[in-house]
């Protein structure tokens, strides 16, 4: 066990055909040594007292990371989440009231594809010059994308995780991929275009990143 903060942490040990030994803690907040098969465990309890700061340093990361992911945002506002016994779903201030998670996630899918079909509409609006005709809309969970442009099917991808941005934001995912109907890559062509719907892209950008 490694203790930090009055907290036990668990150590698990793995051994392989390696020449040095390799720690990590990852997001189930265990320590993970790599190590070779004939590492003692003087020699493991050893490399574990020489890092101890840096065990620290990356048990508070993960901690924190653990905590910002607990953090319900809704159109660029953060809410907490209050349970009770209604029926319905209802924002009061800086609460969104429900009475479990499946009833939240039926709502926040809804409105989901009532926001994005929306601002899709409005975008293809203000675009129409630039565009093939009957362009659909899909919404799914991306872990590297937050939009994908099929020129194939005329069809936008949105990832889902954008309900969490406020209308910009998502408008300017939209444009992004809007454009690409007629600038396939991210040329000079395609930002001076984007940049005429979207004046602000970099700022969204940066914000998408997290910057």
């Amino acid at each position: 066990m490694f203790n930090y903060n009055g907290e036990n942490y668990q150590i698990i040990i793995h051994k392989k055909n390696i020449k040095n030994m390799y720690l990590r803690v990852k997001d189930d907040m265990n320590i993970y040594i790599t190590t070779n098969y004939f590492t003692t465990n003087g020699e493991i309890q050893k490399f574990i007292n020489n890092n101890y700061d840096g065990i620290c340093n990356m048990i508070d990361k993960i901690k924190n990371k653990n905590e910002k992911s607990k953090d319900f945002y809704y159109m660029g506002k953060k809410y907490d989440i209050i349970y009770n016994s209604t029926n319905n779903v209802y924002i009061e201030k800086d609460k969104i009231i429900c009475k479990d998670n499946n009833m939240l996630n039926n709502w926040i899918n809804v409105k989901t594809k009532e926001i994005f079909l929306c601002e899709l509409k409005k975008c293809i609006v203000n675009t129409k010059e630039i565009l093939p005709k009957n362009i659909s809309l899909r919404i799914r969970k991306m872990k590297t994308r937050w939009g994908v442009c099929n020129r194939k099917n005329n069809t936008i991808t949105l990832n889902s995780e954008l309900i969490k941005y406020d209308i910009p934001t998502i408008d300017y995912v939209i444009y992004h991929e809007l454009v690409h109907f007629t600038h396939a890559n991210h040329q000079k062509e395609f930002w001076n275009l984007l940049s005429c719907y979207v004046p602000d892209y970099k700022n969204q950008k940066r914000k998408l990143k997290g910057e």
